[in-house]
């Protein structure tokens, strides 16, 4: 098995490295750039996806997709170590769920108005006289 060429701009690349694992700045043992620093102490952010779903499902669908899409990054980012996208995916899914209710309960309030308006209109026209 034939080594590599030295490449004097890879920054893994060290001139008398000895032995199968690449030396990362920083010395034996430190982070490889790019990845992200050991697990933090605690539990993931809440991930809001029962909220999503039933703001989804009840309020406003086309709020109610991302605050899902969102909701569900939440874990896995976790996992993968990307503890601030984490709580950035949480903010948003929790951001886009608050707003699809809102946006929902005034619709429904709209609707509502509009109904007991038309309804009185309707009734305040008819001709009751029999």
């Amino acid at each position: 098995m034939s080594t590599p060429p030295h490449d004097p701009n890879h920054p893994y690349s060290h001139s008398g490295h000895q032995g199968g694992y690449p030396q990362y700045p920083g010395g034996p043992g430190g982070q490889p750039p790019g990845q992200p620093p050991m697990h933090p102490a605690g539990e993931p952010p809440a991930n809001y996806l029962v909220f999503a779903i039933l703001t989804t499902l009840f309020c406003c669908l086309p709020l109610g997709v991302p605050a899902i899409v969102f909701a569900a990054q939440v874990n896995n980012k976790w996992a993968i170590g990307d503890y601030q996208g984490a709580q950035d995916a949480s903010n948003k899914a929790k951001n886009f769920s608050i707003w699809s209710a809102v946006v929902g309960a005034v619709s429904i309030i709209i609707y509502l108005i509009f109904v007991f308006t038309t309804g009185a209109a309707i009734f305040g026209s008819l001709n009751l006289d029999y």
